[in-house]
């Protein structure tokens, strides 16, 4: 096993051939998307990340270049509900099998079970890990319990009330009352 100071580019093929393991650890600042979408927040967190490249047997007996990716952190990020800071806990999972060609793997993806990526010689495995992690985001980040009541009202306690218009018909029907009696 191979412990890296940033993920390399791969040549999946000699990876997968040899078995190559690969692991690393990162502070969040390291990856530019993940960084915008926490504001900027967090960039000393821990990304830690491990990569099994190896060959395996489809059904016909070819060998298949396949890629195992673990990764996890923790993501400061707007709680949605009382617009605080939250930590969510990111961890992806995944497999990923390797093709020769974009159309190839346009016409597998519909049967295949497993996520289907390009042969390269020059594979951007940060840029995998970064994609993996942005899919792996909640739709909507939140807190179980908030720690702060979320505000619930729209208007600013500082606000000036607009002044209440009288309906003119009101005005109308008070001097028919007046005039009637």
């Amino acid at each position: 096993m191979v412990e890296h100071k940033h993920p390399p580019k791969l040549d999946i093929r000699q990876a997968a051939d040899s078995s190559r393991q690969l692991t690393g650890q990162h502070v969040l600042s390291d990856f530019e998307r993940l960084m915008t979408e926490t504001r900027g927040l967090g960039g000393d967190n821990p990304l830690t990340w491990a990569a099994q490249a190896e060959r395996r047997v489809d059904e016909a007996g070819q060998p298949q270049c396949w890629l195992q990716l673990t990764v996890a952190v923790d993501l400061p990020l707007s709680c949605q509900r009382c617009l605080g800071i939250v930590d969510v806990e990111v961890r992806v999972d995944r497999a990923f099998r390797f093709v020769a060609s974009e159309a190839e793997a346009e016409q597998q993806d519909d049967g295949a079970d497993e996520d289907l990526l390009v042969m390269s010689r020059e594979f951007d495995l940060a840029g995998l890990i970064e994609d993996e992690v942005l899919l792996a985001l909640p739709l909507v980040p939140r807190h179980e319990v908030c720690p702060v009541a979320p505000a619930l009202t729209a208007v600013d306690a500082d606000f000036e009330a607009t002044p209440v218009k009288l309906n003119p018909f009101a005005a109308l029907a008070g001097l028919k009352d007046k005039n009637q009696a």
